[in-house]
């Protein structure tokens, strides 16, 4: 793959020059192997990619928690489907019941009819969990994915009956596919950013880890110290921290290089690089 970094507002005064990262792959290159380096999708034919600090499940190591038990329990009359997109039926109805949700959830017109059309027609969305609700035989809910073999799954929108929220319908359904994909054998399941404490619900899984710049990180305390970062002033690089690279790494620099996880190395003569501003 090729990778560009796009430069973004400097901070001349604490000698921060922030690059945004980049990743073009090559044609011979699936989408499997750009998010393992810590990118996601920045275009729904995958064309392009953006490095961010996002969550993923490693599969083999998902046991549902009590807490898991406890929302399944809450939802035990709500069955599910997984369908290939190809035979999934994007109706009038399910169009509007996707806007209806996206309006309350993003904002009015936020996500459009034509952006939704857009989204259920491009390679990001290979399949769709759809959930019925069995007492009333009402659908109430889906969530869009993008499957890879038995790499990965990427969790990537869900749309559902906010009437349900009291039954935390939004977290079974995220719960579901994880569970799905764990039973099927799939290496990982891929659930977007972690940015703010709002979005730690996409830890709530054993088998959980994070990406941080350099590697995969199953240490939550790391992750929650970087959203606390993330509100104050900060003056210098992550890995200049003295307090980060203390608490986590045994106050060496050279422990982050030797980290089994290290992800750049691993790239090895298939990195191409490429530098824009």
């Amino acid at each position: 793959m090729k990778l560009v970094f796009s430069e973004y507002k400097s901070d001349y005064g604490n000698y921060i020059f922030p690059y945004a990262i980049w990743a073009i792959p090559e044609p011979h290159e699936m989408p499997a192997m750009i998010f393992d380096r810590g990118f996601l999708p920045a275009a729904r034919d995958f064309s392009q990619f953006y490095m961010c600090r996002h969550v993923r499940v490693v599969l083999g190591k998902f046991e549902p928690s009590s807490e898991n038990r406890r929302i399944m329990r809450k939802c035990e009359d709500i069955e599910y489907t997984l369908v290939p997109r190809s035979k999934f039926d994007f109706t009038h109805g399910w169009r509007d019941f996707c806007k209806n949700y996206a309006d309350i959830k993003f904002g009015k017109d936020v996500m459009t009819h034509a952006r939704l059309d857009s989204l259920f027609e491009s390679a990001i969305i290979s399949h769709v969990l759809v959930f019925t609700d069995t007492a009333t035989g009402r659908d109430i809910g889906i969530a869009t994915l993008y499957v890879e073999g038995a790499e990965l799954a990427y969790f990537y929108y869900s749309f559902y009956d906010l009437n349900y929220y009291i039954r935390n319908l939004g977290m079974y359904i995220m719960m579901s596919a994880v569970h799905t994909f764990a039973q099927q054998g799939t290496r990982f399941m891929y659930l977007g950013t972690c940015y703010s404490r709002n979005a730690l619900y996409k830890t709530q899984f054993a088998g959980a880890e994070f990406f941080n710049g350099f590697r995969w990180s199953d240490d939550l305390k790391e992750l929650k110290y970087l959203i606390g970062r993330d509100q104050g002033a900060v003056t210098k690089h992550l890995v200049e921290t003295e307090d980060f690279v203390e608490k986590f790494y045994s106050g060496r620099l050279e422990s982050i290089l030797q980290e089994d996880s290290f992800v750049f190395p691993a790239l090895g003569n298939t990195m191409r690089v490429d530098a824009t501003s």
